[in-house]
């Protein structure tokens, strides 16, 4: 899937709002980079293949929780120096954002949702078979 330059101003908005983030990675739902935000192009696409793992995997915990659709909203990793955070972003699609200590999680977690819900769908991925969209 093609970068997206539309989204440059849209990411850039999130992290001119929270102080500390690193990168921000918009990720469809295989793990295939769609946009990004700050550092390489080459660590983003390592970061959306590790989200897709990671989505999968919370997923599969949701499944275990009776009140629970199977659905992941959001993940936070703490880590020695910083936060990693992955949002559902609409179908198929996925916000990540790695930061350093000086984010404060409950704000990055609002203008993460703040994001998603200002433009989820236009963050959708649709599903491909073959390398091409269905």
């Amino acid at each position: 899937m093609a970068y997206r330059a539309n989204f440059d101003w849209m990411l850039q908005d999130l992290a001119k709002g929270v102080p500390g983030i690193q990168m921000i990675v918009v990720l469809s739902a295989d793990g295939l980079r769609i946009a990004r935000h700050g550092g390489d192009p080459d660590t983003a696409d390592r970061v959306a293949a590790a989200c897709a793992g990671l989505q999968s995997l919370a997923s599969a915990v949701a499944d275990e929780i009776p009140t629970s659709d199977g659905q992941m909203r959001m993940i936070l990793i703490e880590v020695n120096g910083g936060y990693f955070y992955l949002m559902a972003a609409g179908p198929n699609a996925y916000l990540a954002v790695l930061s350093n200590i000086v984010a404060e999680p409950g704000l990055m977690s609002a203008q993460m949702r703040d994001l998603v819900d200002r433009i989820g769908p236009h963050l959708t991925s649709p599903p491909r078979r073959n390398g091409k969209a269905v």
